[in-house]
């Protein structure tokens, strides 16, 4: 019995060792902020938000045509 137990021992010990020379060691954490970038969804462009009197007909064009006006 106790070379029953010697034996399995040693095999677990060299399944063990095989495991360690095929995968190694686990690749280095990678942390959070590496993973991440910050960027913003659409870029700034100062004419997005201005005001056009000459064209702000065009928003309504399709209100209008709707309605039957």
């Amino acid at each position: 019995m106790e070379s029953n137990q010697h034996t399995q021992g040693s095999a677990d010990a060299i399944e063990s060792a095989a495991r360690r020379a095929t995968f190694g060691q686990l690749p280095a954490r990678i942390r959070y902020e590496d993973m991440t970038e910050e960027k913003a969804a659409t870029p700034h462009h100062p004419s997005r938000y201005s005001y056009d009197p000459e064209g702000s007909w065009r928003s309504f064009a399709c209100v209008a045509a709707d309605l039957g006006l």
